[in-house]
């Protein structure tokens, strides 16, 4: 659904335009769609713990009308089902619940009230938003088939896709496809992003451990030196990347963590290490497990110790299927103008469950621009801000979607 905007030369340019936005649904309900995003973002819950966001969630639901509310699903999920017409054709339309532990610093005046915990990456807005959709497309009806919101737990590195899925989501509510957005911030606001094909990353993570026997540090031959050993391990992993794959191939291994000793005078006998892989190919997982674990054998060896590896599996890259992304692509080309639609770009090595619905059921993930933001501001960061601004492009999208895949008889 589009405004259509009609020039009028001289002053009643101005007056035709305040008509037809004031006659615009879309454009009247964002702002109590912006509303709903802010009590969520005042009222931030982590994965598997958003039971108050699930509750608000379906009690609009149930508010707008919907044929059918379903909680409890792969632990704090919720389904709407929102039938129209007599068509059985069905797609699914997703957001996210959960927030993450972050201590949100932005100052807003309506900041987080749950210390620790922040909407830094935009669920709020995602949910705020598919409630907007539900609650437009509930009203006009303007389709035929069956939609299905599903509304997630868990998104940030626990898998609530993955548990929806195992708790029967896509039996209980089969679909032809299923859609999400993201908001991107460093994408120009007032455009849309969607590629066939890999949109975001596969993610495997790890624990590494070297453990010996500590000493005084004036003393070192008296006992290993597993930091001594870590620092071997940051550098030889590198070469999993610089020497293992073809350079044109993405594959990224960071170590995120280091932690031993507590004492400035003394050697540890134990030195902790965290990392992620991220890649494309899920071939790389094993490729990676394997030489990760050589690696950190081998350093362990030469070095006296003992390693403790944990390698552990984690979301499936994102890979968009072809249908599902055309149609996309043709809603946001009737949102936005197909001059503002990207369709070539690089994927990011960012990770999203969701890989796991679309690995599933098929369907396609699509980037809403949120322009330019400063150090801190972007996601994850705790001085990230939804861009508001972007609601009424997301509403019309979702309402693009669903009426031209399918379309009212």
């Amino acid at each position: 659904m589009c405004d259509l905007l009609i020039v009028i030369p001289g002053p009643l340019r101005a007056w035709k335009e305040t008509i037809v936005l004031h006659n615009d649904p879309i454009t009247a309900l964002t702002p109590e769609v912006i509303e709903w995003r802010h009590h969520i973002h005042s009222n931030p819950e982590l994965g598997f713990d958003e039971n108050e966001t699930a509750r608000f969630v379906a009690e609009k639901l149930r508010a707008f009308g919907f044929d059918e509310v379903h909680e409890g699903i792969g632990g704090t999920g919720v389904v709407g089902v929102l039938r129209s017409g007599t068509g059985t054709r069905a797609i699914g339309l997703r957001a996210e619940l959960d927030a993450l532990p972050v201590v949100e610093r932005t100052g807003l005046p309506y900041a987080s009230r749950n210390e620790g915990v922040m909407h830094a990456c935009g669920h709020d807005g995602h949910t705020a938003m598919l409630l907007g959709a539900a609650r437009l497309l509930s009203q006009s009806r303007a389709f035929d088939g069956i939609v299905y919101f599903v509304f997630q737990p868990a998104e940030e590195n626990k898998g609530g896709s993955l548990r929806m899925i195992e708790d029967g989501l896509f039996e209980r509510f089969p679909v032809e496809a299923i859609y999400a957005v993201h908001n991107w911030p460093g994408l120009e606001q007032g455009t849309i992003a969607a590629r066939a094909g890999a949109q975001m990353a596969a993610v495997d993570n790890f624990e590494l451990s070297f453990e010996g026997f500590g000493a005084h540090a004036a003393m070192p031959q008296l006992g290993d030196d597993p930091i001594l050993a870590a620092g071997a391990f940051v550098q030889a992993v590198q070469r999993i990347v610089s020497r293992s794959v073809d350079p044109q191939t993405a594959l990224v291994v960071s170590l995120t963590q280091i932690h031993g000793g507590n004492v400035g005078n003394i050697v540890p006998g134990r030195v902790w290490l965290q990392g992620t892989c991220r890649f494309f190919e899920p071939g790389h997982s094993e490729h990676c497990e394997k030489l990760i674990g050589e690696i950190a054998h081998g350093v362990a060896a030469a070095h006296a110790l003992k390693a403790t590896l944990d390698y552990k599996k984690g979301y499936p890259p994102l890979i968009n299927t072809a249908i599902a992304t055309a149609r996309a692509i043709a809603a946001a080309a009737a949102t936005v103008g197909s001059e503002n639609v990207s369709t070539e770009f690089s994927p990011s090595l960012g990770c999203e469950d969701f890989a796991f619905m679309i690995r599933a059921a098929g369907g396609c993930y699509a980037w809403i621009g949120a322009g330019d933001v400063g150090p801190g501001e972007g996601l994850h960061g705790d001085r990230y801000v939804f861009n508001d601004e972007i609601v009424p492009t997301v509403l019309r999208y979702y309402v693009n979607l669903v009426e031209q895949t399918l379309p009212a008889s």
